[in-house]
């Protein structure tokens, strides 16, 4: 059941604008990749565009992994983000192939958006960031994300903050915006397009990624495991969908999932587990929950917990686990 995620019958809130440019008889399509550093809100930006959960999202830095592809599609518009893993300083293999693949989603872009938050100053992070894009070959807007605090840190004043960023780097356009609250996000749309070549439609109109099933239903599981497992314990956690199978029972069709759970130490097993077991049936439930909406079908999910010590230098697994 390789099947590629298209738009749910009841799909999430997502940005819908009176884009102007949506009046061009010209149809417009192209790449547009958003880079930032850890934490900044980039999948809860490429979620609400495209009006689907398909990237997870947690309070915790480097939850994003992999290349997300997500697909807005508007009248005369298709659009295809791609959302990256933050860039950090890469400390084991899989944080390096994280850090490469962000990397490599700022060549043969038509648009890239640099996404940062509201803070007292310019972090260095987002320096070095600056420092690599100034060799894009394409406009560069600045989206300044979770501009909602604002009223809770009068500390801050975004006019200065927006200048020191522009000092870095000659943006095409910034926006102030808030993800979590759609704001300013139609606005940054309007400009993405109006920045885009005149192209065909590369995917099917109600496609929203081109990611297949098994990786996210194993996203959804990871996400479940870093909500409810300790602080340090996401890092050493990877997730793979060993088996889909669809059963009929009478007029009813069950989606039965299996999927392994990695950690690297016994400990971390047991954290996974839980004391008799409530721990994995507490994230099991959530995730199977999470899966049903998404597939509309009843799920039996099983759920495994292997200990692979230093997984994340394997590369097999993680190339099972796209990376």
């Amino acid at each position: 059941m390789d099947r590629r995620f298209s738009l749910p019958t009841s799909s999430p809130r997502r940005a819908t604008s009176k884009i102007k440019s949506m009046a061009q008889t010209a149809f417009r399509s192209g790449y547009v990749s958003i880079i930032g550093r850890p934490n900044v809100g980039k999948s809860t930006l490429l979620n609400l565009i495209v009006g689907a959960k398909i990237a997870i999202i947690t309070d915790k830095p480097q939850t994003t992994r992999n290349r997300i592809l997500g697909i807005k599609n508007l009248p005369q518009a298709q659009i295809i983000f791609l959302d990256t893993p933050g860039i950090h300083k890469p400390p084991k293999l899989m944080n390096k192939l994280m850090v490469k693949t962000a990397m490599q989603a700022t060549s043969g872009m038509d648009v890239i958006i640099f996404l940062t938050q509201v803070q007292k100053k310019v972090h260095p992070q987002d320096i070095f960031i600056l420092k690599s894009l100034g060799r894009a070959k394409c406009p560069v807007l600045l989206a300044i994300n979770k501009c909602d605090l604002l009223p809770k840190h009068p500390e801050i004043e975004i006019d200065n903050f927006t200048e020191r960023y522009q000092s870095l780097m000659d943006f095409h356009q910034t926006f102030h915006i808030s993800a979590l609250e759609n704001r300013n996000v139609d606005a940054l749309l309007e400009s993405v397009v109006g920045l885009l070549p005149e192209g065909p439609m590369y995917y099917p109109q109600d496609t929203v990624t081109d990611l297949p099933e098994e990786f996210i239903l194993a996203e959804i599981v990871r996400e479940k495991l870093t909500m409810l497992t300790q602080q340090e314990l996401p890092y050493s956690i990877g997730v793979v969908v060993e088996s889909i199978e669809e059963q009929k029972k009478g007029d009813q069709t069950i989606v039965r999932i299996h999927a392994t759970i990695y950690v690297e130490r016994p400990s971390q097993k047991m954290i996974v587990i839980g004391r008799n077991g409530q721990m994995l049936k507490r994230i099991g439930t959530l995730a199977r929950k999470d899966m049903e909406a998404m597939l509309g079908l009843q799920v039996f999910l099983k759920l495994f917990v292997k200990v692979r010590e230093k997984w994340t230098e394997n590369r097999t697994i993680l190339k099972r686990m796209g990376l």
